[in-house]
């Protein structure tokens, strides 16, 4: 088999005497402190995978309500499919400058919970107050005079109040007028307002908040783990998906929780909104993380990473030969005494030691600089030193950057407007129709059965999570990575060219393979690169102060940003793409192609030797 031929470096760490022992030391040494940090030096169990993933599933729900309802409230309050695209671009401009800003400030963090827990928390609040502001934005607006929407009847009594309340707005033509919908006035200024914060608030929130979730996963976990602990992260983002969108595609009008809360998109986002406070909870504390503080005073606590590996493996191969040395030196010198013309032998092999143990102390001092010029690289870093990490990256970096930009490109084309897509192509419903006609009613029908067919998206990515590593092993990860965003690809254009109920389930299913290579391979090849050493800190050509060695976060925070380049990309072409074509088919042939060029771009990146 291909497998058996593949060298994998963390495999091989398993049965290696010396790693043994030099995880035992750093775990034995962990127990020494009042908080026992021995289970970062330790294998963990899939039960482990799945409390440090608890908060995906978490994000994920609160995303799979966040991608199948923004779209719809924005509209059906009244917003131009273009204004509305251009409000998905705000958020990914906040969040590429912020995020990497964010994940660098998390590898320096010197709380005494951690590096990444405190962000994750942070994080997490905007979350849950976007979670509340987006389906309660209208009842918001109503609390600062919004009239909502007025019926034909109505609208003599309301004409006066309405045309003061919309005089800031009119340069911006957020109101949708057509032939079928002439009579249809409505009144949501601060309901659009509300609504529109509450959105870039649940958007930056649930994208950023991957970075340190991830991060924390990759800290607590060895890194022969990586595989293991990416996949399940991908299973728990799929099931996560699944039911939420399953929780969206259910009326729940009907229901106590529907009358208690005021309706069914409104009942969802609170659903989720809970099952991700519990999420969160459970994964923070499933695991202590090792302050930064304290892994800058024992480097013991540190990460036990491949230049560690070769460094001590060098020191031992020294000592061993230091010995031989000696041995020789010994052996020599007795059979050369010469009691008359010689000092004393007692002497002499006194200064042949006293030689090799120079040498000895020489070994250890070119050790000592070694390391502390890393200890030096590991030093806060400053702006200048942040930007150049980002815009002067290493081309394996950039190669993955690239890819990753393609394949959340496709993803979010898919993702975001996939509900519209299917209410007004597939149902022929109108999201701008009164709420009591047909053509609007159509259009929920539409957006609730949309819903499932991203909750078979969602389960399709947790079969592929689940399968993904042995698929690796088997037929490596070059033809994983591109032979699945080529699937997608062929899916995309499948459904765009033929829309109906049947394809919508049938070809969602594609668009789950492509997000779970987006949760698995480019942070799979990250760790690799990182436990390798791949970016180890070198001396600089200009001075004698070595570079600053690349943090793990800040390469997954610039790698995993490229959600918010690919999303300020679709939404300010997106909106007009649908414009010319005068069809939202547009945006399932832009997920189809996006893919394709992904999966060209697959074949240049760096697989190391997965």
């Amino acid at each position: 088999m291909v497998s058996g031929a593949i060298s994998n470096f963390h495999s091989e760490q398993r049965n290696d005497p010396l790693v043994r022992e030099l995880r035992r030391v750093r775990e034995q040494n962990a127990q020494r402190y009042k908080e026992d940090y021995s289970h970062v030096f330790r294998n963990k169990s899939r039960w482990d995978f799945i409390r440090l993933s608890f908060v995906i599933m978490g994000i994920e729900f609160v995303y799979s309500a966040e991608t199948a309802f923004v779209t719809p409230i924005l509209l059906g309050i009244g917003v131009e499919h273009q204004l509305m695209t251009l409000v998905w671009a705000i958020s990914p401009m906040i969040g590429f400058f912020l995020a990497p800003i964010l994940g660098t400030y998390s590898d320096r963090c010197k709380a005494k919970m951690g590096r990444r827990r405190p962000i994750l928390l942070g994080l997490s609040v905007t979350m849950v107050l976007g979670c509340i502001l987006v389906p309660f934005g209208e009842n918001v607006g109503r609390w600062f005079g919004d009239l909502g929407e007025i019926f034909p009847e109505a609208a003599s009594n309301a004409s006066e109040v309405l045309n003061s309340n919309l005089t800031a707005f009119m340069p911006y033509d957020f109101y949708r007028v057509e032939n079928e919908i002439i009579d249809h006035e409505m009144d949501f200024k601060w309901a659009i307002f509300f609504t529109i914060l509450g959105t870039l608030l649940l958007d930056f929130s649930a994208d950023t908040s991957q970075t340190p979730a991830r991060a924390y996963l990759l800290d607590i976990c060895l890194p022969e783990d990586h595989g293991r602990a990416c996949s399940t992260f991908s299973i728990m983002a799929g099931i996560g998906g699944s039911l939420g969108y399953a929780l969206g595609g259910f009326n729940w009008d009907n229901t106590v929780f529907g009358d208690f809360l005021g309706g069914s998109i409104k009942t969802v986002f609170t659903l989720v909104a809970v099952i991700f406070v519990v999420g969160l909870v459970l994964t923070v504390t499933s695991f202590r993380e090792i302050p930064l503080p304290l892994m800058e005073k024992d480097e013991l606590l540190r990460p036990l990473t491949e230049s560690i590996i070769k460094k001590e493996r060098a020191k031992l191969d020294d000592k061993i030969y230091y010995i031989k040395d000696v041995s020789r030196a010994f052996a020599l010198q007795l059979h050369t005494i010469d009691e008359k013309a010689q000092p004393p032998a007692p002497l002499m092999i006194s200064n042949a030691l006293a030689a090799e143990a120079e040498k000895g102390h020489q070994l250890e001092a070119c050790s000592s600089s070694d390391s502390d010029s890393e200890d030096e690289s590991e030093k806060a870093m400053s702006l200048k030193d942040f930007l150049k990490s980002i815009f002067m990256m290493p081309k394996s970096i950039a190669i993955l950057c690239f890819t990753n930009l393609l394949c959340w490109m496709g993803h979010l084309s898919f993702c975001l407007y996939f509900t519209d897509f299917v209410g007004e192509e597939v149902f022929g419903g109108n999201p701008a129709a009164p709420s009591s006609s047909e053509s609007y009613q159509l259009y929920l029908e539409g957006v609730r059965y949309g819903c499932f067919g991203l909750a078979i998206y969602s389960l399709a990515c947790s079969c592929y999570s689940f399968t993904i590593e042995k698929l690796i092993k088997i037929l490596r990860a070059r033809i994983v990575y591109c032979g699945g965003l080529m699937i997608d690809a062929v899916g995309m254009i499948m459904m765009a060219m033929f829309p109906n109920k049947v394809t919508v389930f049938v070809f969602s299913a594609s668009g789950g393979i492509v997000y779970a290579l987006l949760f698995t391979m480019p942070f799979l090849l990250l760790g690799q690169y990182h436990a390798k050493g791949q970016f180890k800190a070198h001396k600089s050509l200009v001075s004698d102060k070595p570079e600053r060695k690349r943090g793990l976060a800040t390469d997954i925070a610039v790698v995993g940003g490229m959600i918010f380049v690919a999303q300020i990309i679709v939404s300010l072409g997106i909106g007009s793409l649908i414009e010319a074509l005068g069809t939202t088919s547009a945006v399932i042939y832009t997920a189809g192609v996006c893919s394709f060029l992904a999966a060209l771009s697959s074949t240049q990146v760096v697989y190391m030797d997965l």
